[in-house]
């Protein structure tokens, strides 16, 4: 299946003002739909495209790399071996999964110089150490980084193509929704559980079978894992993201490395723990230490939380002790009628739904004296001259204690200020209560 993807007016806008001037660079975790939805693109846009795959390309391929002082040697080569007529500013040549041909990624200099043609790579492990080591990163490349589908994209995949623009009106009115809350509560229960990655979403359009929705995702994190083994085979890349739920369940200031990786800090597992973020695979949010204005400046790398980049992955991780996630746990998170805390749950999507929109993730904490106990707020936006606390809730409870405290600490610093958890739209003094599915509009 084809799904509509928010990325594809973002390539036309390159297309458009680029004027061959410069490559585009689509990177993201693997089986988010980057090849797909750039081919779509190609054969759409243009009237010649031509997809090298790295990943399978032959050594006759991968040698015209090795040395560009004959473009025309080179182009004449490509459309001998694929077959394909070239025509000069109307085609296309896409570089699949470059990260497994550095050559040709540092080729993208002398390509787009030459001006006869359009190109975009696509890849996933892109900035790691092994894959730049030896070459020179083009400044032609224009980069955009691609994520699971978000819930919009997954409500287009299942047919609600009117349902965000009516939700943005309501929120922009900031309106209660009224009696389609439960409904809409019940389809975004759906993509926690189903999530973004593509062929989670089509097995569940396929089959409406959650078991064999959950097969699939389970497939892409062995996928994952495997690529993890290959960047560091001792494992501990894979121990960091497997214990991801754990550290997210114990609501702690930060992601204990100690406690999953012994004798290791979080200093100490830097190299580590960027490969694991290059990966795309994860999410990560920073401590902001006085939080203000220009949260990078206040970021502390060694107090970090690790989110799953996709929810329904993450909740696969959660019961990945089983064999396989019976339906009837499904169902019952689907229904909200789980006794299981869901916090970290909620946590993740809102994680995922705010950078999918662009945001860098912070979050705060601080002691309360009374309690000797933290207070939290999960995370930090940035807007204008002033910081959005928000906090995250998987129930309906409207009590929000850390953000009140975080307000008054930093009164003059806070604009609007939010609590998203599982009822409709309401307000409590200056804090506006979000239905998660709101999230997507901060």
């Amino acid at each position: 299946m084809i799904f509509k993807r928010k990325i594809y007016n973002k390539m036309v806008e390159w297309k458009r003002n680029s004027g061959g001037r410069t490559a585009l660079l689509v990177e993201g975790a693997r089986r988010i739909g980057k090849s797909t939805i750039v081919e779509e693109f190609a054969k759409n846009e243009y009237a010649v495209h031509l997809i090298i795959d790295f990943t399978v390309a032959s050594k006759a391929v991968i040698s015209l790399f090795d040395d560009l002082s004959d473009l025309n040697r080179i182009f004449l080569q490509l459309q001998l071996i694929y077959g394909v007529s070239f025509e000069a500013r109307n085609t296309l040549i896409v570089f699949d999964e470059v990260q497994f041909c550095p050559r040709a990624r540092q080729a993208i200099k002398h390509l787009v110089k030459d001006g006869r043609y359009d190109y975009i790579e696509t890849g996933s492990l892109i900035s790691i150490k092994k894959n730049v080591k030896d070459i020179l990163i083009p400044s032609e490349e224009e980069r955009i980084e691609m994520f699971p589908m978000d819930y919009e994209e997954f409500l287009w995949a299942i047919g609600k193509k009117g349902t965000v623009p009516l939700l943005r009106k309501v929120f922009d009115n900031r309106e209660p929704v009224g009696i389609a809350h439960r409904k809409l509560m019940r389809d975004f229960r759906l993509y926690m559980l189903v999530g973004g990655m593509p062929m989670a979403v089509e097995s569940y359009l396929e089959t409406n079978d959650l078991k064999k929705v959950d097969y699939v995702k389970r497939g892409i994190l062995k996928l994952y894992q495997d690529d993890f083994f290959k960047l560091d085979e001792t494992g501990r890349i894979t121990d960091l993201f497997k214990n991801i739920p754990a550290q997210l369940n114990k609501n702690a200031r930060r992601y204990q490395v100690s406690s999953v990786l012994p004798n290791e800090r979080a200093d100490s597992i830097a190299p580590l723990l960027s490969m694991l973020v290059e990966s795309k695979t994860v999410l990560i949010a920073y401590h902001a230490n006085d939080p203000n204005v220009g949260l990078a400046n206040n970021k502390d790398p060694n107090l970090f939380k690790l989110f799953v980049a996709d929810v329904g992955l993450f909740t696969t991780l959660v019961f990945l002790d089983k064999d396989f996630t019976e339906n009837t746990i499904y169902e019952k998170l689907l229904s909200d009628k789980s006794n299981v805390n869901l916090g970290y749950l909620y946590e993740n999507v809102i994680a995922q739904t705010l950078a999918a929109n662009g945001n860098q993730l912070y979050y705060h904490t601080f002691l309360n004296p009374a309690s000797g106990h933290n207070y939290e707020v999960d995370f930090l936006l940035s807007r204008g001259n002033k910081i959005c606390p928000i906090e995250v809730k998987s129930s309906s409870h409207r009590a929000h204690a850390s953000l009140d405290v975080f307000c008054e600490k930093y009164s003059n610093r806070v604009g609007n200020r939010y609590l998203i958890y599982t009822k409709d739209y309401q307000k409590d003094g200056a804090t506006q209560l979000l239905p998660a599915y709101f999230a997507q509009f901060l």
